[in-house]
């Protein structure tokens, strides 16, 4: 189970996994992604990373953090490092000291939106009123980052995402650097597998992701979600069916779930015709 990924020095194998719950393979792989929102070998990355980043934070050299997360050799983690962190562990340890994150502003029906990418992918999405407020927002959020405005091919990127919001029956297939705890890294799973059109109640993602107790976490990592739209938090209500907070605001919640119903329903009654 989870907690066996989480103790292991090194990552177990699916084998290993199946045979301690004392299920085939291919079950247990089934029962654990339903559980938890991640396959096993993701949520031991996501995990592994989690440690990693953990112990360069508190201090850690690269080398003792690399063991520490369960790598028997500093090979095998230099070949996942930049997806794990983003960059280089060294730059990492440093707090993203000169990390580039590339950024433009467009507008949109709901206001404004600011589209981030680092080197491995769209690392944030923000919605407000003001553009120069979206700017300081990205930068509390990468604080030691290199913030450069995008050229011309990058606001066709930011005109993808603004498409996006305005028809999300579109899609957003665009790579996410996903920079979370593996908890928040379940959740956030749990809102991308929510179809469009749909809601669901917080204490249902606890349930989804086998931590029926953890409603207030759950709210917690929505707040922490960087990408709005597309993670969408915003499908996401209280038990009775209350919007709650949105960190975009309360409006843009409300119009995004209209616009996702309406395309729900436009796509029914095209199907009974």
């Amino acid at each position: 189970d989870s907690r066996r990924i989480e103790q292991s020095q090194e990552e177990p194998s699916l084998a290993e996994l199946a045979d301690a719950a004392g299920r085939s393979a291919g079950y247990f792989h089934r029962i654990f992604k339903a559980a938890t929102g991640l396959t096993p070998k993701d949520y031991a990355a996501a995990h592994r990373a989690a440690r990693v980043r953990q112990g360069l934070e508190d201090g850690a050299s690269v080398t003792t953090a690399i063991y520490d997360a369960g790598f028997n050799s500093s090979g095998r983690f230099y070949e996942k490092s930049t997806g794990m962190l983003g960059m280089t562990p060294t730059r990492y340890r440093a707090g993203g000291a000169d990390e580039e994150i590339r950024f433009a502003v467009g507008e949109t029906s709901l206001g404004t939106i600011l589209v981030a990418s680092s080197q491995k992918g769209v690392a944030s999405i923000l919605l407000g009123d003001d553009p120069d407020a979206l700017v300081r927002d990205l930068q509390d959020r990468f604080p030691r980052a290199r913030l450069i405005g995008g050229d011309h091919d990058y606001e066709a990127l930011v005109a993808r995402v603004v498409g996006f919001v305005e028809v999300p029956a579109l899609g957003l297939d665009l790579p996410l650097d996903v920079r979370g705890t593996a908890f928040q890294q379940r959740v956030w799973q749990a809102l991308r597998d929510i179809p469009a059109g749909r809601t669901v109640s917080y204490a249902e993602i606890a349930r989804r992701i086998g931590s029926p107790k953890a409603t207030r976490a759950i709210a917690a990592a929505c707040a922490a979600n960087n990408l709005a739209v597309a993670i969408p938090c915003h499908r996401v209500t209280r038990r009775d069916g209350a919007l709650s907070g949105y960190a975009w605001g309360a409006e843009r919640k409300r119009a995004l779930l209209e616009r996702e119903a309406g395309e729900s329903d436009s796509a029914y009654r095209s199907a009974r015709r």
